[in-house]
């Protein structure tokens, strides 16, 4: 393993030292506690809080996307798993601002549990939530079980319509049923090239052939839906938006925001060169793209490869996209 690292143990803690040091006007720690970070911009008395929770690893998701506009409080445990219930419930109750807290994450074993005890340990104080699972990835169930779904990048667009939504002053149910109709409206699917390493375990994830490319698999090194040999990124691209577009049909007329999102060791160029092939793919549909985004926004350490999600979107939902937001990894510059 050859990692610019210290003590592997040590790797989130390091790591929530060195985002205070960086990005300190945006965010903090909740009372020293280095698993939770909150929002350092005044919150307006009444606003529904947004909060999330997952395994480390996936920088920016989920530490990148905590500020103003988008979520107010994150918790994380170590590597790749879920921090406990008791960290999420301290992160719910300190972004309780009066009128409750969304529980916005990932279709997780490990943190479906642990919010679920968490929401129930804020009741007693009195904290009302409402909880919203990401169900993004498309490779990891058919459509008939699409409750089974894992949550991706997906989640990012979720967090910035939620966190738009909540700035709006919307009430929690609104702003749990705004965040569930755009999640309604977004499907990702990705490739992965090569495999991580988890710091503490120091060795591969998984395996995969120097040639060869797994299409489908999770970010956490779940198991795709196939492995073929090596292709071009117009084929990669043709089989995402193929197999994305069979799950959530688009027409002539439809706007859509796109995201190609890196998973860690994946060059910009390549990306890009990705998305001029998706691009290309939904113009000759007839269907426009608003608001692209290409880069990391949910990475798997270093592992290679990409995923497409696409976002279908109505006048609201580009309205909720377009608003402002700013925090250590996304700033929305359409104001």
């Amino acid at each position: 393993m050859k990692k610019l690292i210290n003590n592997p143990e040590n790797f989130v803690k390091d790591t929530m030292t060195g985002i205070i040091a960086a990005y300190g006007d945006k965010v903090k720690l909740l009372d020293g506690d280095e698993r939770i970070l909150v929002t350092n911009y005044p919150v307006a008395d009444g606003k529904v809080g947004i909060v999330t929770a997952g395994g480390s690893g996936h920088l920016p998701v989920f530490l990148g996307y905590v500020g103003d506009g988008m979520l107010d409080g994150c918790a994380i445990g170590n590597v790749f798993a879920s921090p406990s219930a008791s960290k999420m419930a301290d992160m719910i109750k300190a972004c309780d601002r009066g009128n409750g807290v969304l529980c916005l994450y990932g279709n997780y074993g490990g943190d479906n549990m642990n919010f679920d005890m968490a929401c129930e340990m804020v009741e007693m104080d009195d904290v009302e939530t409402r909880t919203v699972r990401v169900k993004d990835d498309v490779a990891s169930s058919p459509k008939e079980n699409k409750e089974k779904r894992r949550g991706v990048a997906g989640m990012v667009y979720a967090f910035k319509v939620a966190g738009a939504a909540a700035a709006q002053m919307k009430n929690l149910d609104e702003v749990a049923g705004v965040a569930q109709k755009a999640l309604d409206h977004i499907r990702t699917m990705g490739v992965a090239l090569t495999p991580c390493i988890v710091p503490q375990v120091g060795e591969p994830t998984f395996s995969i052939a120097d040639d060869e490319i797994e299409i489908g698999m999770g970010i956490h090194g779940e198991k795709g839906i196939e492995v073929r040999k090596m292709m071009t990124a117009d084929e990669v691209a043709d089989i995402l938006v193929e197999r994305i577009t069979a799950d959530m049909p688009l027409v002539s007329g439809d706007e859509v925001s796109v995201m190609v999102n890196g998973l860690g060791a994946t060059p910009l160029e390549e990306q890009l060169i990705v998305y001029g092939r998706v691009h290309k793919l939904l113009e000759d549909k007839g269907v426009k793209v608003f608001m692209p985004h290409v880069g990391e926004f949910a990475t798997s350490m270093e592992m290679a490869g990409l995923s497409l999600t696409i976002f279908k979107l109505d006048e609201e939902l580009k309205a909720l996209l377009a608003a402002p937001a700013k925090t250590p990894f996304y700033t929305n510059y359409n104001k």
